[in-house]
């Protein structure tokens, strides 16, 4: 259910999908998303179309590795989890494709059930007549 977007750097296919192989597993391992549980939208910038802009913000640099991926996922998560989250996505990046865990960026995004559509114009997660748990 989580909805990746993944931005980085003049890349090729290759380097692409083992980013979102990396960030999957993450999710997979730190959050208990099911595996085949997948949306991503991969991008990768050529700096003349589209670019990226980074400084060095609380004092960790970037360069042209730099990989921006941004969660939008159901709230409810605990701190603790969410924080191992993190770590894992930059540790998986980094095994995957040599990119320095400082140069991963990571938001978090949360919302609420009936925020989500997987097709046929429906509100899978929060149907029509049907209250929430606690409303």
């Amino acid at each position: 259910m989580p909805f990746v977007r993944i931005d980085t750097l003049g890349t090729d296919p290759d380097r692409l999908g083992a980013l979102g192989d990396a960030v999957q597993d993450a999710l997979v391992e730190t959050l208990g998303v099911p595996p085949e549980d997948r949306f991503q939208v991969l991008t990768a910038h050529d700096g003349v179309r589209s670019a990226l802009r980074y400084d060095s913000y609380l004092g960790l640099p970037k360069d042209e590795s730099v990989v921006f991926v941004a969660i939008t996922m159901r709230a409810g998560r605990p701190p603790e989890q969410k924080r191992a989250l993190y770590r894992r996505i930059a540790e998986r990046i980094h095994e995957r494709t040599g990119t320095a865990p400082h140069d991963v960026v990571v938001t978090v995004t949360e919302n609420a059930p009936v925020d989500w559509s997987f097709g046929d114009g429906r509100a899978q997660y929060a149907p029509a007549g049907v209250e929430p748990a606690g409303a």
